[in-house]
């Protein structure tokens, strides 16, 4: 069985990441890329299907685990009735092939070491064929393992065995030792890959995470929770394109033992402009500027061809296929490849793109000099389309409806249009845009609210809420103290709250194309948070948002989902939706803060005054 999601860290080199559990066991490795077929899949299977295992052999060791301060680098140390060692995990940045390095370090004592390498190509299905590298061979002692287009070398001063089916090893570490496993990747028809020193190595990619880390400009309350879930949007980001996956696993599911289990190993544009955001009030303009090009590349082209999501480098077809042999995470099936809902109309994505490219001019960053062209042509299309039905932002498979919240967002299109020609001096139709936003606005003003509940509903027609209605007043479409606003947030919080955790909609009473039942969708619990803040209910706010930071895992990371009934963690992990909405919330409370630091200081001021006043017998005015 594989551990529990919360039970995973992730290392990663911001091109790939692997999965390490407390157990020492490495379940998970898309190399060379996020969205490259895994070679360790234990994840969505067990070890026959590929792992890394490096761990005490005392079955009843103990083991703690933090990532080395404002970094990648994962350190899990084990306890044993013998001593205690410190196993360190982490991917250099590329120069050249990709590596992942295990160092055992002794603490104190002496300690019995088992290593079990078990590599399966092509999620778990191809062996490789293992021979030991020459003696005389210049690269040094190990091992190489190829398969068709791939091969790994592994080097470490430990003598492998070469078992039917994998590597092992056994070896005891004494106190002040330190025992490297290196293990490195290069196409197969390539040379070995250069040897690295993991000391070195370990230096380079600490000095890295941490000079990138103290680029960060935010500073309060909850700065480590913002820190971390910024360095894990990081390394997130497909460093060659710009690119950022939703999330480096796939098929994790959203329902215990379900079958919504999808791959989120690609570039979500919903994701751009809240995205963008994150980063430019973190100081990382360099990374948005990257993922707004890369925006900018992806949507180029006809706008009637505009997606919803592309590969790493902006690739479009991303088929759906389902992998036979992997019988899935705690047996919830299928596990899928690709996603079949690149091909559907979700409306909503032009409002988010306009949305990021407003954003990025108002932040400073230059999109391409003919993206204004683009933008405009992708909102004179959305003029054609704008009235039809489609799959919305929750990538439905039961049919398309008018979904509120696709309406809500072409509205954002064509005001953020109007934005930025203003703003800017762009060129374009702006008395048009104006006379749509007003025809689009009435129109969901009309047809998507329900005078009766005061609320708007999922969908024109709907009886069901749905907690993208949240979204509302963050975008602007009405004011937060709009009593139709407010009546949304009421309905949502009393219908799809549940365990303190805010639910997507009701799978029980939605036609979705999937058996009922998921857990909480942890961004829109993070909505709830921004919604409350708006409203004036500043404790709840907090309250709420302390109970989501007490769901990270004991690293400080959160999957797409919670599921409250088994206290568990569910959906892929780590999503980058889940961190983003946690900075965005973060920054809000932390403006609330110090707007109360203000208005506390000026309470101290006139305190002061008073109290200077009141020895002369008089009493400061206004106190």
């Amino acid at each position: 069985m594989p551990a529990r999601i919360e039970d995973y860290a992730m290392i990663g080199d911001c091109r790939s990441a692997a999965l390490v559990a407390r157990d020492g066991s490495i379940d998970w490795l898309c190399w060379p890329y996020f969205d490259s077929p895994a070679c360790f899949a234990a994840l969505l299977g067990g070890p026959e299907h590929g792992r890394w295992k490096l761990a005490p052999d005392d079955p009843h060791a103990t083991c703690t685990r933090r990532y080395h301060d404002d970094t990648l680098i994962l350190e899990t140390r084990f306890e044993t009735v013998e001593g205690c060692v410190a196993v360190i995990d982490f991917m250099p940045l590329r120069d050249g092939a990709a590596d992942l390095v295990r160092l055992v370090k002794g603490i104190h004592g002496t300690v019995s070491m088992s290593m079990e390498l078990i590599l399966r190509f092509d999620y778990g299905a191809s062996v490789p064929w293992a021979r030991a590298l020459d003696a005389d061979d210049s690269t040094g002692p190990g091992m190489r393992l190829i398969a068709g287009p791939d091969k790994v070398v592994v080097r470490t001063p430990v003598a492998i065995q070469d078992v039917p089916g994998s590597l092992r090893a056994r070896f005891d570490v004494k106190a002040g030792d330190a025992v490297p496993f290196v293990l490195s990747r290069v196409p197969s028809h390539h040379a070995d890959p250069r040897e690295i020193d993991p000391l070195v190595a370990l230096a380079d990619t600490e000095r890295y995470w941490r000079t990138w880390a103290n680029r960060c400009q935010l500073d309060g309350r909850w700065t480590e929770a913002i820190r971390r879930s910024l360095i894990v949007l990081k390394a997130l980001t497909f460093v060659p394109t710009g690119g950022v996956v939703a999330a480096p696993t796939t098929s994790l599911p959203e329902q215990l033992g379900g079958e919504r289990n999808w791959d989120y190993r690609y570039c979500w544009l919903r994701d751009a402009t809240l995205t963008l955001q994150a980063l430019m009030l973190g100081g990382y303009y360099t990374e948005a500027s990257d993922w707004s090009h890369w925006l900018v590349r992806a949507v180029a082209g006809a706008p009637s061809q505009v997606q919803i999501m592309y590969g790493l480098s902006g690739e479009r077809r991303l088929p759906e296929w389902e992998i036979d042999w992997l019988p899935g995470y705690e047996g919830a099936k299928p596990v899928r490849v690709g996603n079949g809902a690149v091909g559907q109309l979700q409306l909503d994505v032009y409002g988010e793109v306009m949305d990021a490219l407003h954003q990025a001019r108002l932040g400073g960053l230059q999109p391409a000099d003919a993206m204004w062209e683009v933008q405009t042509k992708l909102v004179a299309h959305l003029e054609t389309v704008w009235r039809k039905p489609d799959e919305g932002i929750w990538e439905v498979r039961g049919g398309c409806q008018h979904f509120t919240y696709s309406k809500v967002m072409a509205w954002v299109a064509f005001d953020r249009a109007i934005k930025s020609a203003e703003r800017f001096g762009l060129p374009g139709p702006i008395d048009h845009w104006r006379h749509l936003c007003r025809e689009i606005h009435a129109d969901v003003c009309a047809h998507g609210f329900d005078k009766a509940r005061n609320a708007f509903m999922q969908a024109y027609g709907s009886a069901e809420m749905d907690a993208s209605a949240l979204m509302i007043p963050l975008v602007g479409f009405l004011p937060a103290d709009d009593p139709r606003v407010i009546g949304t947030i009421e309905a949502v919080e009393r219908e799809l709250m549940h365990n303190g955790l805010v639910q997507r909609y009701r799978t029980s009473r939605v036609a979705d194309g999937l058996p009922a039942g998921e857990g909480a969708f942890l961004a829109c619990s993070f909505w709830m948070v921004d919604c409350l803040v708006m409203i004036g209910r500043h404790a709840d706010a907090r309250k709420l948002f302390e109970r989501l930071l007490s769901l990270r895992n004991d690293v400080g990371l959160l999957a797409e989902e919670y599921d409250a009934h088994h206290s568990r963690q569910v959906g892929n992990f780590p999503q980058a939706f889940s961190h983003i909405a946690l900075v965005h919330a973060a920054i809000r409370l932390e403006a609330l803060a110090d707007d109360d630091r203000a208005d506390n200081a000026a309470d101290e001021r006139a305190d002061e005054d008073e109290a200077r006043f009141e020895h002369v017998g008089y009493r400061a005015v206004g106190a």
